[in-house]
């Protein structure tokens, strides 16, 4: 181990800005270059685990870090494959030839799916990049890798068919700024779209979780799937896999998934089953309460979520749902219904008597959180949870719960 690397591994739980400040103090090392090391591997710790436990990782700067997906939406993506390419469960055992990633970056997601192929071609621009990858990627068992530095539109048209083409746009303008319409993003894919479905099996493109995924899909052709992502209920990215097998007529199924430390929950649905759904509003309040996960919401599975349950909808734009029978796999929040009030002020300081913080959610209801928590005098926190909403009737309520 070199002296810069044991000055890294000793200092790695420091603040890095205080040792950057006591630069002049290591005469005989590269501070500024440990400092961006440390600071890797202290964001890695949370966001990408593996790479944290992995002794000689390098890291790059911090915004490289910042835009890679994190190692549990990337492992996410090699379990869409493992499903797609009808792989064992168990394992990805290289059963199928071979991947490109047209936008390496810090080589996350590369690193995920590439134990389902034997061979990765890793394309990326940034010269740093590819030399970090090059590094890293073996150190995470991957060995049969073509590294190359260059634009992905040029490499895409050099490169043999795939099993699988994975690429995710820059979504930042000149300036820096973030950008969601495809046609913002670096490369455009919707001018790649049919060079891509002819170079491989299956396309798979991450776009921003802004999107809206009504003009996505009229502006991309062939998709077979989307999954709308979310990491403890925010949702982080939109996937889109495409197949030339399905440029005509075809439906895609809609996945909504939601992973935390406990599992991966996921609602699929197609545009069809939703349009077609039976939905009964009500003005009944039952035992329970239910909150879709930000997925579900994102992707609009609001009629089909209500059929597929048996349960009513509050409203036609509350997107609360209630139900006399307990739905443990409910994708989203689950509450037991203590009470419920109406908005007036004689009401609200009935209702309130003695809570002094609670949980407070506004949906389709006309007043802020903050104007509530002026009006009913309420901190943040504790184990109550208000719904503000409004009823299949009209009325304006606010309902008390427990999350189970």
């Amino acid at each position: 181990m070199t002296l810069f690397q044991q000055f890294i591994k000793d200092h790695r739980e420091d603040d890095v800005r205080e040792l950057a400040l006591r630069a002049g103090r290591y005469p005989d090392i590269d501070v500024p270059g440990a400092v961006v090391q440390i600071s890797g591997w202290q964001s890695a710790r949370h966001k990408l685990p593996l790479w944290a436990a992995t002794e000689g990782i390098v890291y790059p700067v911090h915004l490289s870090l910042e835009q890679c997906s994190s190692q549990a939406t990337a492992e996410y993506k090699r379990h869409i494959l493992k499903r797609i390419f009808n792989l064992q469960a168990s394992s990805c055992p290289c059963a199928l030839s071979s991947m490109a990633d047209l936008t390496g970056g810090f080589g996350v997601d590369a690193a995920m799916m590439a134990r389902c192929f034997d061979r990765l071609i890793f394309v990326e621009q940034k010269k740093e990049l590819c030399d970090i990858a090059s590094t890293n990627l073996p150190l995470l068992d991957i060995h049969h890798l073509e590294i190359i530095h260059g634009d992905s539109e040029k490499a895409l048209s050099s490169i043999p068919h795939q099993n699988l083409i994975y690429i995710d746009p820059a979504r930042r303008d000149s300036h820096g700024g973030k950008t969601v319409a495809i046609k913002d993003c670096t490369p455009d894919v919707t001018e790649l779209n049919d060079t891509l479905l002819a170079r491989a099996d299956i396309v798979m493109i991450k776009l921003s979780p802004m999107l809206d995924l009504s003009s996505a899909g009229r502006e991309l052709k062939g998709i077979k799937e989307i999954h709308v992502v979310s990491v403890d209920g925010e949702c982080k990215e939109t996937l889109f896999l495409l197949s030339e097998d399905c440029i005509w007529e075809y439906t895609p199924r809609i996945f909504c998934t939601n992973i935390t430390q406990q599992g991966v929950a996921e609602f699929s649905f197609t545009s069809e089953e939703e349009r077609t759904a039976v939905c009964r509003y009500t003005d009944t309040l039952e035992r329970f309460l239910y909150e879709p996960n930000a997925s579900v919401m994102k992707a609009s599975a609001f009629k089909s979520l209500a059929s597929r349950f048996r349960m009513d909808k509050l409203h036609p734009s509350s997107h609360l749902y209630t139900s006399d029978d307990l739905h443990e796999d409910f994708p989203g929040r689950k509450f037991t219904i203590e009470a419920c009030t109406s908005f007036s002020k004689k009401e609200l300081k009935r209702f309130m008597s003695g809570e002094k913080k609670a949980n407070l959610t506004v949906r389709n209801f006309p007043a802020t959180v903050s104007e509530l928590r002026k009006k009913m005098k309420l901190a943040e926190g504790g184990d109550t949870y208000l719904f503000a909403t409004t009823l299949a009737d009209g009325s304006h309520v606010i309902i008390k719960c427990k999350r189970i």
